[in-house]
């Protein structure tokens, strides 16, 4: 393969040609780099997914203007838990700022399902991409035309600190539980678009009681963190799915914040609507988180220890 700059060759390999090192050992390939060229040999697969690594090592580089160890990292562990090149491609999500496409098998399904029921749940780990790939489909929905609006919601649940003792008005104190869904908007489409939807009403990020006694039409409907609703919220938001809507319900149900002894609402919907056409059931694991690659060891190590108590 073919660099696209001289000039950025040194800081794609790395300082002594760390990066390229790196690659060598984790993918079990030989990496030969002279005049702006990259020959890589071994076993095929491994070098199609080496190619494919330093393609995006190179991108990353151009989007950044720099490339850390970290990044690099990153890359591979994501190279070594994705999908062969053929199955990739199957389902690809457009945003504002590229492609965004599942890395995993477990994403794609989890994309696939999205797309071929009206009403999904997704349970998961931190970092296995829950929300953002929800958030992708329904601004690719948003942008095609295919819906007039998204309905972002998420429980207020108060983790150790009490609304009431926050400053600032309503807005203020809820805002601190809606950042993540800002977060994945602002991935998605400048600043700029995102705010003017936003005032339009045709993005709402709003807390989850905030959807009592609606009826959603022509709608994605994401309720995020929905492993702390009681079992009446989740009735409440199931209930709001109108024609044409499409809703997705992400959780992690090894992290509820509930009072001790409350049902999870997540938990009990999975229970009862198991089985109904329509509604479509993902749950994502380790090996589908996309984070840094730190995150990955770190729910593993939590898992060890809450396993051996």
């Amino acid at each position: 393969m073919q660099l696209d700059s001289d000039a950025q060759r040194t800081e794609l390999f790395g300082p002594a040609d760390a990066h390229l090192k790196a690659l060598r050992a984790a993918m079990d390939v030989r990496i030969c780099a002279r005049d702006g060229n990259i020959a890589i040999t071994g076993n095929k697969p491994n070098v199609e997914r080496t190619a494919d690594i330093i393609d995006r090592m190179q991108k990353r580089l151009v989007r950044r203007g720099s490339l850390s160890e970290s990044d690099v990292d990153e890359l591979m562990t994501q190279a070594q838990n994705s999908l062969d090149t053929a199955e990739s491609e199957a389902v690809v999500v457009y945003s504002g700022k590229g492609i965004i496409e599942p890395v995993t098998k477990g994403q794609l399904k989890y994309v696939e399902t999205m797309f071929a029921n009206d009403l999904t749940f997704c349970t998961g780990p931190a970092g296995t991409g829950k929300t953002y790939l929800a958030v992708a489909m329904a601004v690719s929905m948003l942008k095609k035309r295919q819906i007039r609006k998204i309905v972002l919601a998420r429980p207020a649940v108060e983790a150790g600190e009490k609304l009431g003792f926050l400053p600032g008005n309503l807005q203020a104190k809820v805002n601190p539980y809606l950042r993540p869904l800002f977060d994945s908007l602002e991935d998605m489409m400048d600043f700029a678009q995102m705010r003017k939807f936003i005032e339009m009403d045709i993005i709402e990020v709003i807390p989850l009681a905030f959807m009592r006694g609606r009826t959603l039409n022509e709608v994605v409907i994401i309720c995020d963190e929905a492993q702390n609703t009681s079992s009446s919220q989740m009735l409440m938001v199931l209930t709001r799915l109108g024609r044409r809507s499409k809703m997705i319900i992400t959780g992690d149900i090894t992290q509820i914040d509930l009072e001790k002894g409350q049902t999870s609402g997540m938990i009990d919907a999975c229970r009862r609507l198991k089985g109904i056409a329509g509604i479509g059931f993902v749950e994502l694991e380790e090996i589908d988180i996309v984070r840094h690659k730190l995150v990955q060891d770190i729910v593993q190590a939590y898992d060890k220890t809450k396993n051996s108590t």
